[in-house]
This record gives C-alpha cells, structure tokens and sequence, in this order.
C-alpha cells in the first residue's frame, strides 16, 4: 500500500496557475457557502426568539387589558358600596367614555398638527440655498 507524502511547499511551486486558481476558487466557494450557512443558523435563530418575544408580549398586553378590565370592575364595586350597582356602573361608564373622547380629541389636536406631512422648514431651506446661489452666481 502507497503512502501518500504529504506536499511540501516546494511541490506547490510547480503547479500550473489555472489549477492554483481552481484551488483559491474552490476554498472561496466553500468558504461562501459556510458563510450562507451561518447566515441562516443565525436568522433562525434570531426568527425564533422574535417570535417568542412577540408572543409573550402579546400575552403580557392580554393579562394587562384583563386587569384593566378588573381595575374598572372593582372600582365599580368599591361604588356600589355607596350607590345601587347600576348607578356605580353607569358611572364608570361614563368615566371610561369620557376618557375616551378626551383622549380622542388630543389625538385629532396631534394629527391636526402633524398634517400634511411635508418637511417645510426644511422645503423653506432648500429654497433660501437656491436663491443664495443664483445670486452669488449673477454677481
């Protein structure tokens, strides 16, 4: 049985350039390939601890509502202690709707105040720089 010898530097002299440039394309190719790989394992990786993080917080939100939910009830209750529960009911609803339309209104004020979404300091600036060099242009 043969045994191979192992390649000395000096034998890699005598290769020809088209198969040394095989060997770089080769190692390049494979090293490529090993880079997708990894590219991938870490995407999937990453994919899966979003989507956990994107599941838990919608859970979180969902037990948050939940106890918003029971907050209301319970102040409702703590009114009933004083007035029929009807009437601590109407009047956490009437809280609650109150709270909406304020919030509501605040939120028209905001959009009111953001539209139309146009940059015009920034249009007044571009216009100023243009007039500054046609006339620094014309003298």
């Amino acid at each position: 049985m043969p045994t191979r010898v192992a390649e000395r530097p000096s034998d890699r002299g005598n290769r020809g350039v088209g198969e040394t440039a095989k060997v770089v394309a080769e190692h390049a190719s494979s090293l490529a390939r090993l880079e997708v790989a990894l590219a991938l394992t870490e995407i999937k990786r990453k994919v899966a601890a979003l989507g956990l993080g994107i599941g838990l917080a919608i859970g979180g939100a969902l037990f948050g509502l939940f106890g918003l939910g029971f907050a209301f009830a319970t102040a409702a209750a703590a009114i009933a202690i004083v007035l029929p529960t009807w009437a601590a009911l109407l009047i956490v609803t009437g809280g609650l709707f109150g709270l909406a339309a304020l919030l509501a209104l605040v939120g028209l004020g905001a959009i009111k105040k953001g539209t139309p979404p146009v940059p015009e300091q920034a249009i007044e600036e571009a216009k100023l720089t243009t007039e500054a060099l046609k006339s620094n242009g014309s003298h």
